[in-house]
């Protein structure tokens, strides 16, 4: 009889983790990276001299300056300017189609308020441009009825 060595013995080979081990090992490590948030070391890049990469525009300096149109249903218009809170121009007399002209410039609500605005008083006017009208005539008839007598 022959006596089994240890070449005729297959060798013990360290367990392999099995296909469904993998997955959940995998599987496992995914849910602990979606619980906490990765945190991958950046590395920050070398300082560059000059401005900053995501910066390409100048850094502009803002001005206060600020324009008040103040107009009445008569159709008065006025403007004021102030420049850091001291006041330019106060009291300007505008005419209400530079004051229509310059809002639809601007934006299109802008234009749409004050021609609002603008409308009633143009209605106002027409109004008063027809009492005065009927007035007129009362007062041309009333001139003609004393040099006909």
């Amino acid at each position: 009889m022959v006596s089994p060595t240890s070449e005729d013995k297959p060798a013990e080979q360290p367990e392999q983790p099995t296909e469904s081990a993998v997955p959940a090992a995998a599987e496992s490590a995914a849910a602990e990276s979606a619980e906490t948030p990765a945190e991958a070391p950046v590395e920050p890049a070398p300082a560059k001299r000059g401005r900053k990469p995501g910066s390409t525009a100048r850094k502009t300096r803002t001005v206060e300056l600020t324009l008040t149109v103040t107009g009445t249903l008569d159709g008065e218009w006025q403007a004021e300017v102030s420049h850091s809170g001291s006041r330019v121009v106060q009291g300007l007399r505008i005419p209400a189609a530079a004051v229509s002209r310059a809002a639809a410039e601007l934006h299109e609500d802008i234009s749409k308020a004050i021609e609002s605005v603008l409308d009633v008083a143009r209605e106002q006017h027409q109004a008063r441009l027809a009492e005065l009208e009927a007035e007129l005539t009362k007062v041309k008839q009333a001139l003609a009825d004393l040099q006909e007598g």
